[in-house]
């Protein structure tokens, strides 16, 4: 995966992703290539957080994550802007090694690599980690809405 160039920042992810606000929980996009997407994330450490509950913040978010990471390589490989707006429609595969993420120290890496795109969904294999000790993984689709998608 080459470095992305240059390395984009939370502002700049932020423009990328139809999310606002603390939803954009994406910190920096580390490198990414036509294939494959590397960020991190420092947002899971926030109080504030918008994903967590009376208990923390769960885990099973770091799916969003890493959802949130597929649509910034989308963005990136379109070079069109903002991506359409879009769905979870299918989690397989999925791998939770912990329960929450809120009690890390540690930044969160998110990888999302490119099984299958289209220009009406895409496949990922998700990697969530910290400090190299995996955190999530996942094979996660997207469908993306079109004129014709019911909303």
């Amino acid at each position: 995966m080459k470095a992305a160039s240059p390395q984009l920042n939370h502002a700049a992810i932020c423009r990328l992703l139809p999310h606002a606000g603390a939803m954009c929980l994406l910190e920096a996009v580390v490198a990414w290539d036509d294939q494959a997407i590397h960020c991190r994330a420092i947002s899971h450490r926030d109080p504030e957080n918008p994903l967590r509950n009376a208990t923390g913040l769960p885990a099973l978010a770091a799916l969003e994550y890493g959802a949130q990471a597929m649509a910034v390589h989308g963005a990136l490989l379109a070079d069109t802007g903002p991506p359409k707006a879009g769905f979870l429609a299918a989690v397989r595969n999925l791998h939770v090694r912990r329960a929450l993420l809120d009690d890390l120290d540690t930044d969160l890496d998110i990888t999302a690599r490119s099984v299958m795109s289209d220009r009406n969904s895409s496949i990922y294999d998700l990697e969530v980690a910290t400090d190299g000790e995996p955190v999530l993984s996942a094979r996660a689709t997207v469908i993306l809405q079109t004129e014709d998608t019911p909303t």
